[in-house]
């Protein structure tokens, strides 16, 4: 199988990062890692090669120090690494969810992969958006939130009744996709080429072997300039969001305890909640 996976670096979730009055992260010193649901997904691309063969590509968008990412990735087991460059590109630094979707189609596209897997949001914005807009430009079908993935023969998936045979088409394999569903679980099945992002619990990620992170060396990590694609695609491109401001959380004021009895301390309650939060009845 030729699997890509779609990798996003992003700061550890214990570091403490600070916003500047310029309304900008600083993550000086912060330790990055891969994103962990991206790590599920990595984890799950290996595990599907090692039973079916083939070869695991990470695509990912950034500077480079993102090659930290790509490197724990090789050494983890992928065969290849791509980094899609943002410092020349505006919109592509900023994170624009249109605009990195549209360089990874782009990039991903001559690999015609099998199989596309990816988190189901990175931990650092909360979106989750971006997959699936590959998922779009690329034609692809996808299925989100799998915390279970089988790839299957077309007899087989319509042997299990995961499929009707006569609604089989031309998809000689199907992915059987268990996925979670706010609390419970649902089982489809999608043909491939698609597209799957990996929720918490779909596996358990495996950690660099010494002998990985030597091989991780000598394999190939390819740097792309966006500049690459050309005028046309920079304008197709263009963000279509635009984050104009950032602002730390509000310190966290000291709590007021209530005297009286529970009558009493009901109507204070009620009282300030009216006048300091502004909740109306």
């Amino acid at each position: 199988m030729n699997i890509v996976v779609l990798l996003k670096q992003t700061f550890d979730t214990e570091e403490k990062i600070i916003v500047t009055p310029a309304g900008a992260v600083s993550g000086e010193g912060a330790k990055l890692v891969i994103n962990p649901y991206d790590e599920y997904a990595l984890e799950e691309a290996l595990r599907q090669r090692e039973l079916h063969g083939g070869q695991v590509r990470v695509v990912t968008v950034g500077s480079e120090r993102s090659e930290e990412a790509l490197r724990t990735a090789l050494a983890m087991g992928a065969d290849e690494a791509i980094r899609l460059d943002s410092g020349g590109h505006g919109a592509l630094a900023e994170g624009d969810s249109f605009t990195v979707a549209a360089a990874l189609t782009e990039a991903i596209t001559p690999l015609a992969p099998d199989l596309v897997l990816a988190g189901l949001f990175a931990v650092d914005t909360g979106s989750g958006s971006v997959a699936l807009q590959v998922a779009q430009r690329l034609g692809l079908p996808h299925a989100t939130a799998a915390v279970k993935l089988d790839i299957a023969s077309t007899a087989d998936a319509a042997a299990s009744g995961a499929i009707a045979a006569a609604s089989a088409g031309t998809a000689s394999r199907f992915a059987i996709v268990e996925r979670d569903v706010e609390g419970d679980t649902e089982t489809i099945a999608i043909p491939l080429p698609a597209l799957i992002t990996a929720q918490q619990g779909l596996n358990e990620p495996r950690y660099p072997s010494l002998p990985g992170i030597m091989k991780a060396k000598k394999k190939p990590l390819v740097r792309i300039d966006t500049d690459e694609f050309g005028a046309e695609w920079q304008a197709a491109a263009a963000a279509r969001t635009a984050r104009t401001a950032l602002y730390p959380p509000l310190p966290r004021a000291a709590g007021t305890r209530l005297a009286g009895g529970a009558a009493e301390q009901a109507a204070e309650l009620a009282r300030l909640l009216q006048s300091a939060v502004k909740l109306q009845p």
